[in-house]
């Protein structure tokens, strides 16, 4: 089974940064993304995403299950927009350019291609980012940078636990797919697609149980070791900032404020070449 949200290690400039940096880039570059329509920018923003992922040296077999399903998840969206608001474009944009007839006397426009690929520029903006940052940062680290820039340091180890959990979740959920099918279930391409699925519910039970039994262990063991009780804790991974988590820091807070920049200086969110 391929791991999902894991990270891995490599020796990179983004693996470089810190944790809190990578946390901050990455906010800051799903607001510029999410803030605007304006194509040209939204134009851009893959193909610096895609740079960034080859200087990462993460290799696309690594998370090509995420990106998969990510495409996948993009195509249907596009097609149940179109399916249902197929003329939004057309409201969006404020001009009408019919190209073909279409039900219910609606037409296909380019106003609407053009939502459409906006739409596509924004998958391929975030999910790239998003990746790179839940590959390229350990957990103890980014716990680490959460608490040196004022995040309470049991909130900040709770999310570097949730971070180290999800591979474990994925072995276990591997472990109890291979006894169910020594035991005769069968999960694999050979039956239907529905029968797959319901086989693949009786591993949630004993998931959640065991997910449950590691829970209270970690938490007994957290306790008896006195955690929470000071105000204050030091880490082992801790790194300070660096020249070159600043300079990230400043690339994309310039980011958001082009996208803020584009979408007050037109009075819009959306652009395009027939407005």
């Amino acid at each position: 089974m391929q791991n999902l949200f894991n990270y891995i290690s490599r020796k990179s400039p983004i693996h470089e940064l810190t944790g809190a940096t990578k946390l901050i880039c990455l906010l800051l570059w799903t607001f510029a993304t999410m803030m605007t329509y304006d194509t040209r920018i939204l134009a851009g923003l893959p193909i610096l995403a895609f740079i960034l992922f080859g200087v990462s040296k993460i290799r696309l077999k690594d998370v090509k299950f995420m990106i998969g399903f990510t495409l996948v998840f993009m195509v249907l969206n596009n097609i149940l927009v179109f399916l249902f608001s197929p003329e939004h474009g057309v409201g969006l944009y404020g001009t009408c350019h019919q190209l073909l007839p279409l039900w219910g006397g609606k037409y296909l426009t380019a106003e609407q291609l053009w939502y459409h690929l906006n739409l596509i520029l924004k998958y391929l903006s975030s999910i790239p980012i998003i990746l790179l940052f839940v590959c390229t940062t350990q957990p103890s680290e980014f716990a680490a940078s959460l608490n040196k820039i004022g995040i309470k340091y049991s909130i900040a180890y709770s999310v570097s636990l949730a971070l180290r959990y999800i591979p474990d979740i994925q072995q276990e959920y591997n472990d109890i797919s291979k006894a169910q099918q020594a035991r005769g279930v069968e999960m694999s391409s050979k039956v239907s697609l529905v029968k797959r699925l319901k086989s693949a519910s009786t591993i949630l039970i004993p998931l959640i149980i065991m997910s449950m039994d590691k829970i209270e262990t970690i938490s007994n063991a957290m306790e008896l070791r006195g955690f929470g009780k000071n105000k204050k804790r030091t880490w082992y991974m801790a790194r300070p900032f660096t020249r070159r988590d600043v300079l990230s820091i400043i690339f994309c807070a310039i980011l958001l404020g082009l996208a803020i920049w584009s979408n007050v200086s037109r009075g819009s969110r959306f652009w395009s070449p027939w407005m």
